[in-house]
């Protein structure tokens, strides 16, 4: 297990261990011209789509979790939906609505008579732009922690804050905000660090980040060292994020001292407090998954014809095989690494389990940087030595080649898998293994027969999150995807690079429409984990 943890965070540590090689005049031009831009253009985009993730997030999570008003109940899960919609893909599907030679635009002109130069319109290509986009996708993760927070606080403290003579509103504000904190950090931290982590976006709307920083330096300069070191700086800001979620922790604890708890009673809201709780739900799930989800289909119908071809059906079955293949994979690893833990709950096995699982918080840049490097260096290493001993040269034995692309990928969405995996088998009480030992069978047969048969829902479920992560995934399939070997993310990122946003819509929609199962798969499960009295 200790090799396993090892290994997959060998492309941190080789990043974290450029920062001490000099990276000569690249680094110092960096440093007096871009670097301070990638800086101030992430931090401010951070700082947007925190606004905008804990208004929507928090907000609507109150209102479905704690009110009654006409529908609460499709609320509930189809706010989860904009989490099937990549942030590239509903910036490609906004800038083909709002664009100057958009539908909205042209109908503006059309009805006024306008020409170029005699309206203001809002950029959308712009970092406010961009950080909007991001929040419409990213607000869900606030909106899951926040309502399963409201949702478990006790109902004898709500109570009391209203005995005390406190509204609605202020026992939110001064009592159940104040609870749920730990919860919206947590998701605050998640949705920051899909910020930082993002490319398609930011280098869509020409905004300086880190992300596309490292593109450049690496593809433009050619420089792996500066690369490597920007990538570190990046890094850093994803360490403090963590730090920062854990400290705004600290040592506070909630308990609950009733066991009413399932017995909430919402607010019921009519008139036009209904309405304004209903258009303020609506508001997040229209313009995250609706609009975007409608144009996507409308382009789709009209390139049809030419764009579901056998070129399309390669697209398709690549990143199908390409996705399945690594989702598997990272589903064996986190079988092995969480029943190993089980098996030997020390300490040393528990920081290999959490080294092992640190990638998902590491963008995919960085990820895919951290592999290029050491893996080239082997590639070059053994060519050499063929070369000098046989006269052979071996060619790419790792790198640009699948086999870097999947580890890549382990490295980043195993603790997906790793975490769904250990829940489960937190479920199984340790008087089955007993029983199974009792019985004779070995470590691995009672893994095989009683656990695995027991687990198929939480396996399930793993391998689904993986493979629409996988599906999703752009800047580590675009540095690290084989010559020739395209998928449905790079190739709607190609078209629409080109300005051909309706020839991207059949592959940005088919990547929408594999994730929306697991979304609402997560939304029923999160729906049944509490049984919630209105009243």
């Amino acid at each position: 297990m200790l090799g396993i943890a090892l290994l997959l965070s060998l492309p941190v540590l080789v990043v974290v261990g450029f920062v001490f090689v000099p990276a000569g005049d690249v680094w110092r031009h960096l440093a007096d011209t871009v670097l301070p831009d990638y800086v101030t253009n992430s931090l401010l985009l951070m700082l947007g789509v925190a606004g905008g993730t804990l208004v929507g997030g928090v907000g609507t999570a109150w209102l479905v979790s704690m009110c009654r008003f006409p529908g609460r109940g499709l609320f509930e899960w189809a706010l989860l939906l904009p989490m099937a919609m990549p942030a590239y893909i509903i910036a490609y599907t906004y800038t083909g609505m709002l664009d100057y030679a958009g539908p909205l635009q042209t109908t503006l002109r059309d009805l006024t008579g306008w020409g170029y130069g005699d309206y203001w319109f809002p950029e959308i290509r712009s970092l406010p732009g961009a950080a909007v986009m991001l929040s419409l996708v990213l607000y869900p993760y606030v909106y899951l922690l926040s309502r399963a927070a409201f949702l478990s606080q006790s109902l004898c403290v709500l109570d009391v804050s209203r005995t005390l003579g406190n509204g609605p509103w202020r026992t939110f504000f001064a009592v159940a905000l104040p609870l749920a904190r730990p919860a919206i950090v947590a998701g605050l931290s998640l949705a920051l660090m899909e910020t930082l982590a993002d490319y398609g976006t930011v280098q869509y709307f020409g905004v300086s980040t880190f992300t596309t920083g490292i593109f450049r330096t690496w593809f433009g300069l050619g420089n792996a060292a500066a690369a490597a070191q920007l990538s570190a700086l990046l890094l850093g800001f994803v360490f403090a994020l963590i730090l920062l979620e854990r400290w705004s922790r600290r040592d506070a604890r909630y308990h609950h001292t009733s066991q009413r708890e399932s017995s909430i009673r919402r607010l019921s809201l009519t008139g036009w407090r209904a309405a304004l709780a209903f258009g303020f739900c609506l508001l997040p799930l229209l313009f995250g998954f609706l609009l975007p989800a409608t144009q996507l289909g409308w382009w789709s119908l009209t390139v049809a014809r030419t764009s579901f071809d056998a070129a399309f059906l390669t697209l398709a079955l690549n990143s199908l095989a390409l996705a399945a293949g690594a989702a598997l994979v990272a589903l064996l690893l986190a079988l092995v690494l969480g029943y190993g833990r089980r098996l030997s709950p020390s300490r040393r096995v528990g920081a290999a389990v959490r080294i092992a699982g640190m990638g998902y918080a590491v963008p995919g840049t960085v990820i895919a940087v951290g592999v290029l490097i050491p893996f080239a260096w082997i590639d070059n290493s053994v060519d050499t030595w063929m070369r000098a001993s046989f006269g052979l040269s071996t060619g790419l034995l790792l790198s640009g080649t699948l086999v870097a692309l999947v580890f890549a990928y382990l490295v980043r969405f195993l603790a997906v898998s790793l975490q769904t995996v250990e829940s489960g088998l937190g479920k199984i009480r340790p008087s089955m293994d007993e029983a199974g030992r009792s019985m004779g069978l070995s470590p691995g047969q009672v893994l095989r027969r009683i656990h695995v048969p027991m687990l198929r829902g939480s396996l399930l479920t793993a391998l689904l999150l993986v493979f629409v992560d996988v599906l999703k995934e752009l800047p580590a399939t675009l540095i690290l995807r084989p010559f020739n070997f395209n998928t449905l993310a790079v190739r709607a990122y190609e078209l629409a690079a080109d300005e051909r946003l309706a020839d991207s819509g059949p592959a940005a929609l088919s990547i929408v429409a594999a994730g929306l199962l697991p979304v609402i798969l997560l939304s029923r499960s999160i729906t049944r984990s509490r049984h919630v009295q209105s009243a």
